[in-house]
């Protein structure tokens, strides 16, 4: 079969609700974490007290103008294409119930929680499967002509492609909503390929997350940029005050210049990171383990035999990975690695070597 092939999904099939948390959960908790993708030893200090000092305006109602505005000032947008959101995840869903859309489209492996959320909605949701043997990269002329709505992550959880941006707008079509996941783009040294900011090119929606870089997941901040007609039907859905005082306080901070310039540092010790994670995967070669790749993400894709009973053996030696089966287009045989310091990777692969079968 093509695996470039849009594919009808029904209920069937992978778990489109499990996520990286729920390995690190319960009996998860005192694991060495390489399951959740966000950045380690995070927030920092200076963040978590300036949330802190928001909290004696709890009394009032959350007011976002503020936040909003110095989002659109970090993208060089007007306020009218910025939405601020309580995580990516609640984008998702906005989108899903907002947008009168007809023939939905996802592009995978990529995050799944865009496409249980149009499922959620009602709405019948066609896959494109990227493919093992080009890379997991993008080819435009799989999405069918007739989808208004194209959903692709860049770069991509979990593959960690970064899909060039030339290519990504050849998606884009005069009635088509073209929604980009960059939730992970300021984890890219320079967000080379970013679309965010753009405004020239039709039905673009850019979203993007606080909670990776910034340690915030508990805190449930993001936001989208979009035309303002798409902010206005996407606003509307919304509750009041969807996203609260100390979240909006984190959203103001992290695109101040001083955060930015930090986040900026961050990508480039991730990329360093990953470039001493990857070339000490290599050395398993022997064993049948490849590395999806280039790798620009946060996080690594690995295959390797036997990868779920791999899985099992790490969580007893003391690690945590994401398993790849709930992941469309990826098998059993798929594990995804979060980028930690160098000192947390090898002795992740001393253990790695260690839960790895016995070679006779």
């Amino acid at each position: 079969m093509d695996t470039h092939t849009p594919m009808h999904t029904e209920a069937a099939g992978p778990d489109l609700r499990h996520h990286g948390d729920a390995e690190v959960r319960d009996d998860g908790s005192a694991l060495v974490d390489l399951a959740v993708n966000v950045r380690a030893h995070t927030p920092p200090a200076w963040l978590r007290e300036h949330v802190a000092a928001s909290l004696g305006s709890l009394a009032a109602y959350p007011d976002g103008r503020a936040a909003r505005a110095a989002v659109a000032a970090r993208h060089g947008l007007p306020v009218e294409r910025v939405l601020l959101t309580a995580g990516a995840a609640e984008a998702f869903v906005l989108l899903a119930r907002a947008l009168k859309v007809r023939r939905p489209v996802v592009v995978h492996p990529q995050f799944t929680e865009p496409e249980a959320a149009l499922r959620d909605a009602g709405h019948t949701v066609d896959r494109v499967l990227l493919r093992e043997a080009d890379g997991f990269r993008l080819d435009p002329a799989a999405v069918p002509e007739q989808a208004d709505l194209v959903v692709i992550g860049n770069p991509t959880n979990p593959t960690s492609v970064l899909h060039p941006a030339d290519v990504v707008t050849e998606l884009a079509r005069p009635g088509r909503t073209l929604v980009v996941d960059e939730a992970f783009m300021d984890a890219v040294p320079g967000e080379r390929e970013a679309l965010a900011g753009r405004s020239d090119v039709p039905g673009l929606v850019v979203l993007r997350s606080l909670t990776k870089t910034w340690g915030l997941a508990g805190l449930r901040v993001g936001y989208v940029l979009a035309a303002p007609e798409t902010i206005t039907e996407l606003e509307r859905a919304q509750p009041l005050w969807p996203v609260s005082t100390p979240a909006l306080a984190a959203a103001q901070a992290c695109v101040a210049p001083r955060a930015l310039a930090e986040a900026a540092h961050a990508a480039h010790r991730i990329a360093a990171d990953r470039a001493h994670l990857v070339a000490g995967l290599a050395g398993f070669a022997d064993a049948g383990l490849r590395v999806a790749g280039p790798a620009e993400g946060p996080f690594v894709l690995v295959r390797l035999p036997d990868a779920d009973a791999v899985r099992h053996r790490l969580r007893d030696l003391g690690y945590a990975v994401r398993r790849g089966d709930t992941f469309p287009g990826l098998g059993a045989d798929w594990l995804r690695l979060a980028v930690r310091d160098r000192g947390t990777s090898d002795a992740f692969l001393r253990a790695l070597r260690r839960a790895l079968p016995k070679r006779t």
